[in-house]
């Protein structure tokens, strides 16, 4: 895919898959290894895609008619399609303008909302006024409670809906198959902080392996917006996500870049759809690239969905207009697959649609 006689003009990217050739032509290296990366042997980002897979679509014939209803309201925020932009990181290092393109490029694709992450290459201010479409902040958790308390109270002022508070990646900060593939001393994040006197012979960075439940109680004055955990993979802690107050549950596996041999979040969302029962809204992201993996995911019971490389692979493709063409794929291809199984609303959307068989 990635090797081609010349690099493709934006008119003839058909499907996701095409911007990821553009971006690995376009970028240099660690940049590149830094956005497709995942961690210790890639089993898990490679489960993500093999999971959609594994379920089928059973369409109804003469079945549900009219025109496709594909709008919906999250947490307040209301959206054309249950699509949103997850968090990611740094995005000035795929185009000069870094997180602003991306919301820009989100916003003309039916505004859809935009994850803004905490380590996003601009200020959160700028990256919100950017756009006129909504945006979401994630924050990962910090030690100082007053640091969380400066980095909430700038999200919220710049206009964020809510916010998402990333819990897994604790002990991970630095993804080996990056460090391997980045050979040229090229670094795109910090390197992890090992000094001469570790605080323990793992030499683990420990700035992250204090993450308990209460903390969501402490920065709960601080919040005047929903609040969400993301990263649960089981029903026990998507329970405890209700049982300590927060408004919404987000499926995540950190994209395959947290811990390896996790399972696909496609396995384990019916599962925590179960345990909700409908209390919050369940978010869900990684290893989607068709408007198939969406309509998948919606019928075992997500009400959004997120993407996050493929965003990226647009914005270093082509800026906002990458970004927007992506989201606009991924838009047409969920119509046309709603459309295709006899569906053509989110409401008519179960599980009588999927047969599954995950191995």
């Amino acid at each position: 895919m990635r090797y081609r006689d010349r690099v493709p003009g934006f008119s003839e990217l058909a499907t996701t898959f095409d911007f990821e050739a553009v971006a690995y032509a376009r970028l240099p290296r660690a940049a590149y290894d830094y956005q497709a990366s995942t961690t210790d042997s890639g089993f898990t980002k490679r489960r993500n895609r093999e999971a959609f897979d594994w379920v089928e679509l059973i369409p109804k014939r003469l079945g549900e008619v009219g025109q496709p209803k594909t709008a919906t309201k999250i947490l307040g925020t209301e959206m054309a399609f249950p699509l949103m932009v997850s968090p990611t990181a740094g995005h000035a290092q795929f185009h000069p303008d870094g997180e602003m393109a991306t919301h820009k490029g989100a916003a003309a694709a039916s505004k859809t909302p935009m994850l803004v992450s905490n380590n996003a290459s601009f200020p959160i201010d700028k990256v919100g006024a950017a756009a006129d479409s909504p945006f979401w902040f994630q924050l990962y958790p910090k030690l100082e409670l007053d640091a969380n308390r400066r980095a909430l109270e700038a999200a919220q002022e710049a206009g964020c809906r809510a916010v998402v508070v990333t819990i897994d990646q604790q002990a991970i900060f630095s993804e080996i198959t990056e460090h391997d593939q980045n050979l040229s001393g090229v670094t795109t994040r910090r390197a992890p902080r090992r000094s001469a006197a570790a605080p323990n012979p793992y030499r683990v960075d420990d700035y992250r392996l204090w993450y308990e439940w209460p903390f969501f109680e402490k920065i709960r004055p601080f919040v005047k917006v929903p609040m969400v955990a993301k990263g649960i993979l089981t029903a026990e802690d998507a329970l405890l996500c209700l049982e300590h107050g927060l408004d919404g549950v987000y499926v995540s596996n950190h994209g395959g870049r947290s811990l390896d041999y996790a399972p696909s979040t496609l396995e384990v969302l019916a599962e925590i759809v179960d345990a909700v029962r409908g209390r919050v809204p369940v978010l869900f992201d990684s290893g989607i690239r068709r408007g198939s993996d969406i309509l998948k995911a919606l019928a075992l019971g997500a009400s959004a969905v997120c993407v996050g490389r493929v965003p990226l692979f647009g914005l270093s493709a082509y800026g906002a207009a990458g970004v927007q063409r992506v989201l606009e794929i991924l838009q047409a291809e969920l119509v046309q697959a709603m459309l295709d199984a006899g569906r053509p609303t989110l409401a008519s959307l179960d599980r009588s649609l999927l047969r599954t068989d995950f191995r």
